[in-house]
């Protein structure tokens, strides 16, 4: 009887142990919280409340840099948002009130992705429950990103010719539908789809290709680097395909298990890329914007594309 009141006291000061304990390895976290088994420490403890979860913001652990790269990327996009409302108007007089809606479905898809993304790392060790919503809620954000990223550029390179920004808005608004369906399907989020999942927003951020052959037929490839800043896009894909790549096959720490627990994951490259291929598109869109409004065929009482029929 008294071997079994010990031990039972040995489990209870073990169990309470981890409860104060600020990170955990691998083998002693809950099973809802084992996605990646090349992360050997830094895991959180299941909080169980949202107020220990915040507080994790205040010391390192795995999710540090997920969670501060995508906060401070979503306050910077909100300010960012601010300065260029009260610039784009004095910048040239014909800006309108649809150069305003162009930036701000970018700057929307941005904050929402970054700010999901960020709550989601914040609070992932809070419950089965929460982690499963705030996932869902992730995903979701990665498909606001890439939709307020492809409005603006299709309607800055194919501004002359309405039907086509219809229809290419058309399809990508579907198409990220169909994304954010298939990204609250519970069977989605499991760790054996994780190439699909890559997979699936690889391909909706790849659709961009199509309104870019359009712009090649309709301009050639110079005249399509000056109104939409080709190049600039060319690069911003590319570091969501890399950092989309280098998250499905969990590089580093695949090679190296345990060496990238804290700084330097597969998840964080990831993240890093999201905000330079973010800020790229960004440029982007601003020399976008200057070539339109430097032509003579944009006045102020230009093609008011938002306010046409659609059907």
């Amino acid at each position: 009887m008294s071997a079994v009141k010990d031990a039972t006291a040995a489990a209870q000061r073990a169990e309470k142990s981890l409860e104060t304990r600020l990170t955990l390895l691998w083998h002693e976290i809950d099973p809802w919280q084992q996605d990646n088994h090349y992360i050997h420490s830094g895991y959180r403890p299941a909080s169980n409340s949202y107020r220990n979860s915040a507080r994790s913001l205040f010391y390192i652990h795995n999710e540090t840099v997920n969670v501060y790269t995508h906060l401070l990327g979503a306050v910077a996009a909100v300010s960012g948002a601010c300065a260029l409302y009260r610039a784009l108007g004095p910048r040239y007089a014909t800006a309108t009130h649809e150069d305003v809606v162009m930036f701000g479905c970018f700057f929307l898809g941005a904050t929402i992705c970054l700010g999901m993304s960020a709550t989601f790392h914040l609070t992932s060790n809070h419950s089965p429950q929460v982690q499963k919503f705030g996932n869902k809620l992730d995903y979701m954000g990665i498909v606001f990103l890439i939709w307020g990223s492809f409005i603006p550029s299709v309607y800055y390179g194919l501004l002359q010719h309405p039907s086509y920004v219809r229809f290419y808005w058309i399809m990508i608004t579907t198409n990220s539908v169909a994304c954010a369906v298939a990204a609250v399907l519970d069977k989605f989020r499991s760790p054996a789809f994780r190439p699909i999942r890559a997979a699936m927003f690889v391909a909706l951020g790849l659709s961009a290709i199509f309104p870019v052959v359009s712009g090649l037929k309709l301009y050639g490839l110079q005249a399509l680097r000056e109104r939409i800043a080709l190049d600039w896009l060319v690069a911003h894909g590319l570091m969501y395909i890399t950092g989309a790549a280098i998250y499905a096959i969990r590089f580093p720490e695949r090679i190296w298990p345990g060496r990238f627990d804290i700084w330097g994951s597969s998840h964080q490259i990831f993240h890093v890329l999201v905000l330079c291929a973010a800020a790229t598109h960004l440029v982007g869109m601003i020399k976008a914007f200057d070539f339109q409004h430097s032509q003579p065929y944009v006045t102020s009482d230009r093609l008011h594309l938002l306010d046409l029929p659609w059907f």
